[in-house]
């Protein structure tokens, strides 16, 4: 995933604007104007780096003629101690950045390190592992980047990506089949149609109505390993048609029970808290003296 240039500038704007506001009062009353320093970013903790390009958009947007040097690759798997970046240039354009450029730069390394933690746990196992639209309102965008940097598989980036039938929308209408055959009506034919089900009922009816993926959602590994087979059954079942119905497990997914689930042989599993629960990674901005 690539990072889109006009979509990076709009938020680190804002972000900027967000936390300087009317100015930077300290570093303007105690910083004098020509001074000119080097400073270091330096890694904390064990962890994944993401967000690099993201850090030098900061400083970049506030002030252009800072020097901003990268000095390990994205997706880097780094150790407490690791200088990761140098920026040079006027010091009160360095601090008045400063927290801006580690906020961006904490938060999406903490979300590749935990993506490449479930990463690590699925190791050997054909399976993918998918992100959700469970992240911070307005940065999308860049912590499904974060995600891929991790090595994981970005999903639905927007509801107008791809069609998924979840338990309100049955609730909406009344029942699966009627859920299906509506979309049906209403898209193109070949537009795939994933639908959420809890047990193995709801699984045969969404195999029954002709559902190209099947979203097994909180349920335990004995009955996702029961529902899996009954996808590959109607696969076997199907392979002359040459289509696939594809299962993605979702629910109550930790780095305890990622493996077990990976074990049933879905498909992919999907894990909101690739986003929405990360720690961020320990990183610090340091002057050198």
């Amino acid at each position: 995933m690539k990072l889109d240039e006009r979509k990076l500038q709009q938020i680190v704007k804002k972000a900027l604007e967000e936390d300087i506001g009317l100015g930077d009062i300290t570093t303007e009353a105690v910083v004098p104007a020509g001074k000119r320093v080097e400073a270091e970013f330096v890694v904390k903790a064990k962890g994944v780096i993401a967000g690099l390009p993201v850090a030098e958009e900061v400083f970049k947007a506030l002030d252009p003629s800072l020097q901003f040097e990268i000095l390990v690759n994205e997706g880097s798997h780094v150790k407490p101690g690791t200088k990761i970046a140098l920026v040079k240039g006027k010091a009160r354009s360095i601090l008045t950045a400063e927290r801006v450029a580690l906020n961006f730069l904490q938060r999406l390394s903490g979300i590749a390190t935990l993506t490449a933690e479930f990463m690590h746990k699925v190791r050997g196992k054909s399976v993918r592992i998918l992100d959700t639209r469970k992240t911070t309102p307005g940065l999308r965008f860049l912590e499904k980047y974060a995600v891929a940097v991790g090595g994981g598989t970005n999903h639905r980036m927007g509801l107008s990506d791809a069609v998924l039938i979840k338990d309100n929308h049955i609730a909406a209408v009344g029942d699966l089949f009627e859920a299906v055959q509506i979309a049906r009506r209403n898209l193109k034919a070949t537009t795939p149609i994933e639908v959420e089900t809890s047990n193995l009922d709801e699984v045969r009816e969404a195999l029954d109505i002709g559902a190209d993926k099947i979203l097994l959602d909180n349920m335990h590994p004995r009955m996702m390993s029961k529902a899996v087979k009954m996808v590959r059954e109607h696969n076997h079942k199907s392979r002359v048609t040459g289509s696939k119905v594809e299962t993605e497990a979702s629910g109550g997914v930790s780095l305890r029970n990622v493996r077990r689930i990976a074990r049933t042989g879905v498909d992919a599993i999907s894990i909101g808290a690739l986003t929405h629960s990360p720690k961020a990674l320990d990183i610090s901005l340091e002057i050198k003296r």
